[in-house]
C-alpha cells in the first residue's frame, strides 16, 4: 500500500499555517480538482479526495493536534476515520454538479435563483446496419422505438385524476435539501420527494404514480449522406420523457456499415482494385470501371501500365456534406495468365527473345545495381 502524503503538503501550506490560509488553499484546490470540472479524469478524482481528507483533518483543531503529534498513524492501523462526509451520497465530495460547488464557494447568489428540480429524460441508444451505398448517399429510415412518454391520464404528474399534490414537508416544495460539509452548504436532491417538491397522495391508476408510460413510437430519421461506420446520429428529444417539467432525452443511433464486395472506403475517398490482362497492361486498353449507384465510367489504361499503378477518377467518392465529393482511386492488378498450352508458351518465348533492355528498364536497373554491389 502506498504511504499517504503529508496533509500540509497536499494543501500546499506550512505546518504553522493559520486556519484562514488552510481554508483558502482548500478552496483553490477543490475548485481545481472537482470531478465536474475534470470529467473522466481518475487522477483528478483521487486528488480531490486527497484534498478533502487533508482539509477535514487540518480544519479541525483537535484532529489537527493529533495529526501533528502522531501523523497518519493516529487512531491505530486504520488511521483517520475519513469518509468525505457523504462522498457516496453525492457522487464525489458531496456536489451534484458545478452549480453546487460554485454555490458552496460563493453563496446561493452565484447560482441565480438556484437549481430547478426538473430532470431531462433518459437518452435511448439503438443501432442500425446500413448497406455501403446507403451510408454514402444517405437514407430515410422509419424506426420503432420503445420509450417512456408522459402519461396522458395524469399529464405526467403521477397523481390520480381529480386529486392534488401535497407540498413536500422535508424540502418545503423546493425539491432540494441543504446539508453542511466542512465550510460548504451543499444542495442535494430531496430524498423524500425525489426532487419533485410534491408528494403524491393518490397515485394515477394508469401509470401507477410514475408519470410516464411505455409506448412504442414510430419515428422517421434522415441518415445524412457520407456517414461512416461507427458514427452516430443524435435525434434531439427522441428519448424518454423528462420529469418535473424537464425536457425529453435524446435518441442516439449508432451506425454500422456493411462491407462492399468491390469498394473500400477511407474518409470521403473510395478505393477499387481492378484486375486487367497482361496484354491490356502491355498494349493499353479502354475498360469500364464500376462506380457507385451501379453505374460505370470508361477509363483509359495506357500501354506499359505497371502493376500497382493507381488512377484517380475525380468526384466519384463520398459526399462530404458541403456539396463536394471525394474521389475514386483505381489500383491496377495485372493478372498473369495461367494454364497456357504449348503453342501459347512457344509464342510467349518468342516474344521474350525479342525483348531488349529498353523494354524492361526497371529490371535492367535492378540487376545493374546488383553487379555494382558485388564488385564493391
Amino acid at each position: 500500500m502506498m504511504s499517504k502524503r503529508d496533509f500540509y503538503e497536499v494543501l500546499g501550506v506550512a505546518k504553522g499555517a493559520e486556519q484562514a490560509e488552510i481554508k483558502k488553499a482548500y478552496r483553490k484546490l477543490a475548485r481545481k480538482y472537482h470531478p465536474d470540472v475534470n470529467q473522466g479524469n481518475s487522477e483528478a478524482e483521487e486528488k480531490f479526495k486527497e484534498v478533502n481528507e487533508a482539509y477535514e483533518v487540518l480544519s479541525n483543531p483537535e484532529k489537527r493536534k493529533q495529526y501533528d503529534t502522531f501523523g497518519h498513524s493516529m487512531g491505530g492501523q486504520g488511521g483517520f476515520d475519513f469518509n468525505g462526509q457523504g462522498f457516496s451520497d453525492f457522487g464525489f465530495g458531496g456536489f451534484s454538479d458545478l452549480g453546487d460547488i460554485f454555490g458552496a464557494f460563493f453563496g446561493e447568489g452565484a447560482r441565480g435563483q438556484g437549481r430547478s428540480s426538473a430532470r431531462k429524460g433518459r437518452d435511448i441508444k439503438t443501432e442500425i446496419i446500413l448497406e455501403f451505398e446507403e451510408a454514402v448517399f444517405g437514407k430515410e429510415l422509419s424506426l420503432t422505438i420503445p420509450k417512456d412518454i408522459n402519461c396522458s391520464k395524469c399529464s405526467g404528474t403521477g397523481a390520480k385524476d381529480g386529486t392534488k399534490l401535497k407540498t413536500c414537508s422535508q424540502c418545503n416544495g423546493k425539491g432540494k435539501v441543504m446539508r453542511s460539509q466542512g465550510f460548504f452548504s451543499v444542495s442535494s436532491t430531496c430524498p423524500q420527494c425525489g426532487g419533485r417538491g410534491k408528494i403524491i397522495e393518490e397515485k394515477c391508476t394508469e401509470c401507477s404514480g410514475r408519470g410516464t408510460v411505455e409506448k412504442k413510437e414510430k419515428i422517421k430519421v434522415r441518415i445524412p449522406a457520407g456517414i461512416d461506420n461507427g458514427q452516430k446520429v443524435r435525434v434531439r428529444g427522441g428519448g424518454d420523457a423528462g420529469s418535473n417539467g424537464g425536457p425529453a432525452g435524446d435518441l442516439i443511433i449508432y451506425v454500422r456499415v456493411k462491407e462492399h464486395p468491390l469498394f473500400k472506403r477511407d474518409g470521403f475517398d473510395i478505393f477499387l482494385d481492378l484486375p486487367i490482362r497482361l496484354t491490356d497492361a502491355v498494349l493499353g486498353a479502354k475498360r469500364e470501371v464500376p462506380v457507385l449507384k451501379n453505374e460505370k465510367v470508361k477509363m483509359t489504361i495506357p500501354e506499359g501500365t505497371q502493376p500497382g499503378k493507381v488512377f484517380r477518377i475525380r468526384n466519384e467518392g463520398v459526399p462530404d456534406g458541403y456539396g463536394r465529393r471525394g474521389d475514386l482511386f483505381v489500383k491496377i492488378n495485372v493478372e498473369v495468365p495461367v494454364k497456357l498450352n504449348k503453342k501459347q508458351k512457344e509464342k510467349l518465348k518468342e516474344f521474350e527473345d525479342s525483348l531488349s533492355d529498353k523494354n524492361n528498364p526497371s529490371t535492367k536497373g535492378f540487376f545493374d545495381k546488383i553487379k555494382k554491389f558485388f564488385k564493391s
